[in-house]
C-alpha cells in the first residue's frame, strides 16, 4: 500500500460519490454513469454502481475506468428508481477488486449499499473492536467498518443508524447511502470531504462535485452543511443537522489540485480561486521573463492569472499526454523518470532561446519537478523561474488524500532554497499561506498539510 506513496511526486484523487433517487427509473443508472465519468480525477482505480432493482439491490463493480467498467449492455441492465456510484483511488485499502465500492450488505432483514470519499483516523481501533466480537472483514477498506456499523446499529430505523455512526466515527467523509427506500447522503462534521445536492424534473442526485450534478442534468441547489445527514425518498427531501458545532474546514486541496475548475465547493469557484493564486503569486514573486505556461492542467488557471498580472504572453510550453499511466507503476527510477516524459513534452519551438516562467500547483517530492526542469533546459530555455501556486506541503494528510509519510516530502525536510538546488531552477517562489488563503476568499479550511494545524488527533507514522 505505501510504495506508491513513496515514489510518486504527486498528492493523488481521493474518491468520487454520485447518488440518484429518480421517478424514472429507465435513466438512472445512465444519471450515475454520467457523473461518474464527470468525476474520474477523483479516482481512476476502480468504478462501481449499485441499484434499487425490484426492492432489492444489484451491484457492478470492477478495477479500471469508468468507460472500462461499464458497457451499454451492463448500464441497460440496471434499471431502478435509487442508485449510488464511486470512483476510487486507494487511500485506506489496496488497490484490490475486493475493495471497490459501492459495499452492498444485507443486515437484519434489509441491504443497503455504501460509497465512501474520505479516510477515519479511528478506523483500526473500530475494526479491531468489531473484529473482537466476531466480525469478518471481506476487505482491508475503512468503508467496510463503517457498513458493519450500520447493519450493528440497525433495528429498523437507518435513518437513527447512520446517526449513531455518525457520532461514532473520526475523520473526513462523505458517504452516499442506499436503502430499498432511500438515498442518504452524510458529510463529516468538519466538512473537510465535499458533497453536494442537485434537482432534476424526476428527482435529485447527490455528488462530490458541482461538475457531476450538471453532467447528471441537473440543477445544483446546495452543498450539504458539515454534519448534516440528507435523506431523499418518495416523500421528498428533508436534512438533518448535527446538533455538535463544528467551525467547516473544507480541504484546501480541493481549490489547490483535487477539485475540476468547473466546480463550485462550499460557494468558491474552483477556476477563480486558482486564477487568483497565480495573480497573488505574481505580486509576491514577479520575474522578468518571456513567457510562462503551466504544469497541466491544474496548474493553468494559476499560470494564467501570473501571467495577465504582469503582462507577460501565457503559451503552452508543455504538452501532457492524457493517456499515460501514473509514474509510480514503474518500480525503477530510472524508469520512473522516463515516465515523466511519456506523461509530459516540451515544446522546444516555443520555450527555445527564451525566459521561461513554469507555474505549478504543488511539489511534493521534487523529482518531477526535477526532471521538467531538466527537459525544459535541454529544450533550449536559457532560463527556467519555477512559480509554485501553494506553500510547500510540509505534514502528511490523514482525511483522504494521498501524501507520503512526512519524511518523504521535500517542504518538510529542505528549506526552498535548498529545494530550488535540488530541482535545479534559476528560481522558486511558492505562495505565501496567506496569498493561499486570500485567493478564495474565505478562511474555514483544513491547512494541516501546510502548516501541521489538524482539526483533530491523528495517528503518528511518521
Amino acid at each position: 500500500m505505501y510504495e506508491k506513496l513513496f515514489t510518486d511526486d504527486k498528492l493523488h484523487e481521493e474518491c468520487g460519490v454520485v447518488g440518484v433517487f429518480s421517478e424514472n427509473s429507465e435513466i438512472t443508472s445512465q444519471l450515475v454513469y454520467y457523473g461518474l465519468f464527470a468525476l474520474q480525477h477523483r479516482g481512476q482505480e476502480s468504478a462501481g454502481i449499485a441499484i434499487n432493482i425490484g426492492g432489492g439491490i444489484e451491484y457492478r463493480k470492477n478495477m479500471g475506468l469508468v468507460t472500462e467498467v461499464f458497457t451499454d449492455d451492463i448500464i441497460k441492465k440496471l434499471k431502478g428508481g435509487i442508485a449510488i456510484g464511486h470512483v476510487r483511488y486507494s487511500t485506506t485499502g489496496d488497490s484490490l477488486a475486493e475493495n471497490a465500492q459501492p459495499l452492498v450488505v444485507k443486515c437484519k432483514g434489509t441491504t443497503l449499499a455504501l460509497a465512501h470519499n474520505g479516510n477515519l483516523v479511528n478506523a483500526i481501533a473500530l475494526k479491531e473492536l468489531l473484529e473482537d466480537s466476531g466480525v469478518i472483514f471481506q476487505s482491508s477498506t475503512d468503508t467496510e467498518v463503517v457498513a458493519n456499523l450500520l447493519s450493528r446499529n440497525y433495528h429498523g430505523d437507518m435513518i437513527k443508524s447512520v446517526k449513531n455512526v455518525s457520532e461514532i466515527i473520526k475523520g473526513a467523509f462523505a458517504f452516499v447511502i442506499m436503502t430499498e427506500k432511500e438515498l442518504i447522503g452524510v458529510r463529516d462534521p468538519f466538512g473537510l470531504r465535499p458533497l453536494c445536492i442537485g434537482k432534476r424534473s424526476d428527482g435529485y442526485v447527490m455528488a462530490s462535485e458541482s461538475c457531476a450534478v450538471s453532467a447528471m442534468g441537473a440543477e445544483f441547489v446546495r452543498d450539504v452543511e458539515p454534519g448534516e445527514i440528507v435523506v431523499i425518498n418518495e416523500k421528498g427531501i428533508e436534512s438533518i443537522k448535527s446538533s455538535k458545532y463544528a467551525k467547516r474546514r473544507s480541504c484546501i486541496f480541493e481549490f489547490v489540485y483535487f477539485a475540476r475548475p468547473d466546480s463550485t465547493i462550499d460557494g468558491i469557484n474552483v477556476y477563480q480561486a486558482r486564477f487568483n493564486a497565480g495573480r497573488l503569486l505574481a505580486k509576491e514573486a514577479p520575474v522578468e521573463a518571456d513567457l510562462v505556461f503551466s504544469v497541466p492542467d491544474s496548474g493553468t488557471p494559476a499560470a494564467i492569472g501570473y501571467a495577465q498580472e504582469l503582462g507577460i504572453p501565457y503559451g503552452l510550453g508543455l504538452i501532457k499526454n492524457r493517456y499515460a499511466k501514473r509514474t509510480f507503476i514503474e518500480p525503477k527510477q530510472e524508469l520512473r523518470e522516463q515516465g515523466v516524459k511519456i506523461k509530459l513534452s516540451v515544446l522546444k519551438e516555443i520555450v527555445k532561446g527564451k525566459r521561461v516562467v513554469m507555474v505549478d500547483d504543488s511539489i511534493v517530492r521534487g523529482t518531477t519537478s526535477r526532471r521538467i526542469v531538466q527537459m525544459i533546459k535541454e529544450a533550449g530555455a536559457t532560463e527556467v523561474h519555477v512559480r509554485v501556486a501553494s506553500p510547500p506541503i510540509t505534514h502528511s494528510c490523514f482525511f483522504g488524500i494521498d501524501t507520503p509519510f512526512r519524511r518523504y516530502l521535500i517542504g518538510a525536510i529542505k528549506t526552498v532554497e535548498e529545494i530550488r538546488e535540488f530541482i535545479k531552477a534559476d528560481s522558486l517562489h511558492y505562495l505565501s499561506l496567506k496569498g493561499l488563503i486570500k485567493s478564495t476568499g474565505d478562511d474555514n479550511f483544513c491547512i494541516a498539510c501546510l502548516n501541521g494545524d489538524y482539526p483533530m488527533e491523528v495517528p503518528n507514522f511518521d
